[in-house]
């Protein structure tokens, strides 16, 4: 793992995948971007306004193609969406470019960091927390099958996740 060059960060929505990345960025002294700010920023639209008019599948079109892009850069730290290992192409990128760490959280936790978020799609229903743990059921396998590390984000702080990170890295596979 010592030999790769990018860290890329995967895991449900409110894993910590930004906020911890920006952490892991600073430690490492490695650029920091996030897929989702980055699409937001090109197509000069906010996610929930590009799904309400394209849908989950033209969103993550889009998400592919700037997964693609941004993981052929080198010396970064980059934050995925959540469901960017849905496309087989994505986990592909992700899994042969950089060190893909797998930010591994409970629904109880992700309910918490994401209550108030007015800007995620996929938990805008009467029922988010149904809805989280049907996007853990049928991602869970796909963020397990590329990770290179695993590591809980539940009660940890971000410094600490972030230094568990780098200690992880530095061990011999």
């Amino acid at each position: 793992m010592k030999g790769k060059r990018n860290i890329f960060l995967i895991g449900p929505m409110g894993a910590g995948k930004t906020t911890i990345g920006k952490q892991l960025a600073e430690i490492l002294k490695l650029e920091f971007i996030d897929s989702d700010q980055e699409l937001e920023k090109r197509t000069g639209a906010p996610i929930d306004w590009i799904f309400d008019i394209e849908g989950e599948e033209g969103f993550r079109v889009r998400e592919e193609n700037i997964i693609e892009e941004l993981t052929q850069n080198q010396g970064v730290v980059l934050a995925t969406g959540g469901g960017a290992i849905v496309s087989d192409k994505s986990r592909n990128f992700l899994a042969a470019r950089g060190v893909v760490v797998y930010l591994e959280t409970s629904i109880e936790q992700q309910l918490e960091r994401t209550r108030r978020d007015k800007r995620r799609p996929l938990i805008q229903n009467e029922n988010p927390k149904q809805v989280l743990k049907k996007l853990m059921e049928e991602r869970e396998e796909l963020y397990k099958e590329i990770a290179d590390l695993t590591v809980p984000t539940n009660i940890s702080s971000v410094k600490s996740v972030a230094k568990q990170i780098v200690e992880l890295m530095d061990q011999p596979i």
